[in-house]
């Protein structure tokens, strides 16, 4: 109809491919060439090409590759794209999800970890939400992070309270636990101490039961993890 003006879509979410393998690339242009709100503006077989095409093309989310022209390039490319351009959101893509590669992968700054074989929505919905600030989290990896994080809190609660029963103690089981943690021998410590070997175990079982533990290597670690030993000598040094 004269008078009528038509509308043309634009898209608006720019997007890099970077993956060193040539199917699977062009199955990500094609899943982007459906969706009208995207647009590829550049696809790159390594780490190194994909950062040059970060800076040349300003892409708004990155479909990155894990592993390229080695096991770790894409976490390369992650790192030195972000350090120049931390506005560009990041999608990690890999064929296998070890914790170690996801943790290292959000530490410095990708936006979501994807399966390379995710349905094409999954894939497209990942771009989306990333362009949009909405770093929904695959339900696998959103595990192993609450996984981690749990492990996380577990491990500061156990320091802390380990912590706060080593400040219980008395200055004899604190003398006698420097010495156990500098590897000293029941029998050496009952000659520095000049105390009976008797005497000695009853003050380690002391400790022991403080601890709720049963043995001495099992309190020891986890003391020397809370830099106890340095504690103690600063504790001599603002003495003396």
């Amino acid at each position: 109809m004269e008078g009528d003006e038509t509308f043309v879509s634009t898209p608006q979410i720019k997007v890099l491919i970077v993956e060193d393998d040539d199917l699977i690339c062009k199955r990500y242009q094609m899943i982007m060439s459906k969706d009208e709100e995207i647009e590829c503006v550049g696809r790159a077989a390594s780490g190194y090409e994909g950062t040059m095409l970060a800076a040349l093309n300003k892409p708004d989310v990155i479909l990155m590759d894990i592993e390229l022209e080695d096991k770790q390039a894409g976490l390369r490319a992650t790192e030195e794209i972000l350090n120049y351009m931390p506005e560009i959101k990041i999608v990690m893509l890999t064929v296998c999800e070890t914790d170690e590669t996801v943790f290292r992968a959000f530490e410095l700054g990708a936006t979501n970890y994807l399966l390379k074989n995710m349905p094409a929505d999954s894939i497209l919905q990942a771009v989306k939400d990333a362009y949009n600030d909405r770093p929904a989290l695959h339900s696998n990896i959103a595990g192993k992070i609450t996984r981690e994080f749990k492990r996380i809190k577990t491990t500061e609660d156990s320091l802390l309270h380990n912590f706060f029963i080593f400040t219980q103690l008395t200055p004899t089981e604190l003398e006698v636990l420097e010495l156990l943690m500098k590897d000293y021998t029941r029998q050496e410590i009952c000659k520095l101490r000049h105390v009976e070997p008797s005497t000695l175990k009853s003050q380690i079982n002391s400790i022991l039961k403080k601890f709720k533990k049963s043995s001495v290597q099992e309190i020891v670690p986890v003391l020397r993890e809370l830099h106890i030993p340095e504690i103690l000598e600063q504790r001599k040094e603002k003495s003396s």
